[in-house]
């Protein structure tokens, strides 16, 4: 298992889109197998904020307000039969992201895995329950594996 980069930093230098997509690309690979197996095909993306169509959509009031997104068809919505018009995407947002993490007691590593399991059940139509279990049960493989 790849090894989180660790940004409990909390001056200096904000970690860029390269460094949260790195933090993401570690993150993913702590992600519960069930959730994995099914969601190589979607792209992860890190922009600095939402852009202006989705605020629009999402009706938020600032874009700090949006840490990140699932674009596409949940998996149970899909069917072989279904030609396939766009690609599947969690938009992870880097400003809202490190926003957050400023204003919190979390590591940064925490805040984006969070989101990104958070999104990946949007993927499988998951409930807020079903996204907890999981992140509950991928926290404490990643704390096994870093033991």
């Amino acid at each position: 298992m790849a090894d989180l980069i660790k940004t409990s930093r909390r001056f200096g230098v904000a970690p860029d889109l390269a460094e949260i997509e790195e933090i993401a690309a570690a993150a993913f690979e702590t992600i519960p197998e069930e959730l994995a197996q099914h969601v190589q095909e979607v792209i992860i993306r890190v922009e600095d904020f939402p852009d202006a169509e989705t605020e629009e959509e999402m009706e938020l009031e600032t874009p700090f307000d949006l840490l990140g997104l699932y674009r596409g068809q949940p998996l149970g919505a899909k069917s072989v039969s279904d030609v396939v018009t766009d690609i599947d995407m969690i938009f992870l947002y880097r400003r809202p992201l490190l926003d957050f993490w400023c204003d919190s007691d979390e590591e940064l590593e925490h805040i984006v895995r969070h989101v990104l399991i958070h999104e990946i059940g949007h993927h499988f139509g998951y409930s807020d329950e079903d996204m907890e279990r999981l992140e509950e049960e991928s926290d404490s493989r990643a704390a096994g594996a870093q033991a």
